[in-house]
């Protein structure tokens, strides 16, 4: 099953610079356009 539209888009996005790479940290910049949820 496919994931959601944007999260595909981001993938596609962000796999041709992180082809083999591991993603260790996030930085969040904007906290209020994303409600909390959960871990």
């Amino acid at each position: 099953m496919p994931e959601l539209p944007e999260v595909e888009t981001t993938v596609r996005g962000l796999a041709r610079f992180l082809d083999g790479e591991t993603i260790t940290s996030v930085t969040v910049n904007r906290p209020d356009l994303r409600r909390p949820f959960p871990a």
